[in-house]
């Protein structure tokens, strides 16, 4: 039986990331202005066009269905994961600072301010964690206990 998605998130850039893609297209426009309007038109459309499919390509998605925790293009089943701890900004940049793990799973996008960090609990999996960005940390968290305990539940049933 399929069980329903308990947390989804697309990680789009923020107002900054947008204005920027729209400001570089401009920029692009008035540039070409002198030579001619219709250059300027078109390379200003061509590069908005390119900017947003940009910013769409980076936003990963992060999801809790099924028994599972994708993020990204990674997936891992929360059964092989332990209780994960909310991030601030200050927590991202230890976690991933000096004195880190290089085999940590890791999918930041630095426009957010909030992650998570999740141990993996599989003896077998090299990866000793998972820090990923969410708008929603809390919620990412509490999703993974709901998905932990139904796992659990249906061990035990």
């Amino acid at each position: 039986m399929e069980q329903p998605v308990t947390f989804s998130e697309r990680l789009w850039p923020g107002p900054l990331g947008w204005a920027s893609v729209v400001t570089f297209a401009a920029v692009l426009a008035v540039a070409m202005a002198p030579v001619r309007t219709w250059l300027a038109v078109a390379v200003g459309i061509g590069a908005l066009t390119v900017g947003v499919i940009g910013a769409v390509g980076v936003a990963a998605r992060v999801q809790v269905a099924d028994g599972v925790l994708s993020a990204g293009r990674a997936r891992i089943p929360v059964r092989l994961l332990g209780v994960g701890t909310a991030l601030d900004r200050d927590g991202v940049r230890r976690a991933v600072g000096p004195g880190s793990d290089a085999r940590d799973y890791v999918l930041l996008r630095s426009w957010l301010r909030g992650a998570v960090s999740i141990p993996v609990v599989d003896p077998e999996d090299p990866t000793p964690r998972w820090i990923v960005s969410t708008r929603r940390p809390e919620a990412l968290l509490a999703a993974l206990a709901a998905e932990r305990q139904a796992a659990h539940s249906e061990q035990i049933g």
